[in-house]
């Protein structure tokens, strides 16, 4: 039986590097003592050997020993406080607490809060999305720790996942605009690789146009401040560029961008350009004409996912990857086409 391979110590780490024990603390701390050069050169040595920082002092070992770490890409919007939400109810009436961080949809933030995060030993870890840096991949798989992806779906995680299919949401939307008879489809978003989850529902939909209609799906990327704004700009473009007859969303919010952006330009939704929006968010039920989106269940999937970890926290079996329906809802903003 070929032997595991036992975690690297600070002690290894130093000896590669040719320095203390305390300098290669020093380095890892950030704390002065250590030239910046040298510094470089132990973090180096360091994430090759995979060593993680250990802060187990038996008091700190014990104080999180239920603590959750969250990692999320931001708290604008109501997607991620919906799951969150469904997450924290979960974790407190089980008796664990939860230490949160943003990443603004960067890997290598993520990367590094997942470092600071293995130090403290925390009882679990929940990433959002399956958007990693290998590094952060190698290192979670090499810890004891459970590790649950959230939001996004696969079958084959880090450890545990609960999401949707963000592909397959993109073919129940380009399903709908076809059935409708739509043919000159567009699609608004943020910056191409800025969200994976975004490019994979511009995939599906734009798979089923290619296989339905032969055509290709517009899209618009611009580098607005928010969503509202995003939508607005999106349309704004398209509608300069060609005549889509129909645009396709992100979220809800850049979907009602989309509808200003018509209404000051004279369009009639959906007579003149059918609309459909993303995750069916609050806005949606207030809004003056029904909104064509697709229905996701975020708070169940907060809840789903707590579930699922503090199941593997205290050993018990659970589902390595649980995928969770969606739900196109069809409203006012999209009609069968003449």
């Amino acid at each position: 039986m070929t032997k595991k391979r036992q975690p690297a110590k600070i002690e290894d780490v130093a000896a590669r590097a040719n320095v203390s024990i305390m300098s290669v603390s020093r380095a890892i701390r950030g704390v002065d003592g250590v030239s910046e050069k040298k510094r470089r050169e132990i973090l180096r040595i360091a994430r090759e050997m995979k060593y993680v920082p250990n802060s187990n002092a038996r008091s700190l070992a014990v104080a999180n020993s239920n603590l959750i770490g969250i990692s999320l890409p931001t708290f604008a919007g109501e997607v991620f406080a919906d799951i969150l939400n469904g997450m924290r109810r979960t974790f407190d009436s089980a008796g664990y607490s939860s230490v949160i961080d943003t990443t603004e949809y960067s890997p290598e933030a993520e990367l590094s809060w997942v470092r600071r995060l293995l130090s403290w030993q925390p009882a679990g870890i929940i990433l959002t999305g399956l958007d990693h840096q290998p590094e952060t991949v190698d290192l979670l798989r090499a810890s004891p720790i459970p590790v649950l992806e959230i939001w996004d779906h696969t079958d084959t995680p880090i450890d545990i996942c609960v999401g949707i299919d963000h592909y397959r949401a993109g073919q129940m939307i380009g399903d709908h605009a076809v059935s409708f008879g739509y043919r000159r489809p567009a699609f608004v978003s943020t910056p191409r690789g800025h969200d994976t989850r975004a490019d994979n529902r511009l995939a599906g939909l734009r798979d089923v146009f290619a296989r339905e209609r032969g055509t290709e799906v517009l899209s618009a990327r611009p580098q607005s401040g928010n969503s509202f704004a995003t939508g607005f700009d999106g349309t704004a473009e398209l509608l300069d560029a060609g005549a889509p007859d129909i645009i396709c969303y992100l979220n809800d919010h850049m979907a009602f961008g989309g509808l200003m952006c018509c209404q000051m330009r004279g369009l009639s939704v959906p007579q003149d350009l059918g609309i459909v929006g993303f995750n069916q968010l609050d806005l949606a039920s207030v809004l003056p004409r029904k909104l064509t989106t697709v229905r996701t269940l975020r708070r169940l999937m907060g809840i789903t996912g707590a579930t699922q970890l503090l199941a593997r926290i205290n050993g018990v079996p659970t589902e390595k990857s649980k995928p969770l329906p969606l739900e196109l809802i069809p409203g006012e903003t999209t009609r069968a086409q003449i």
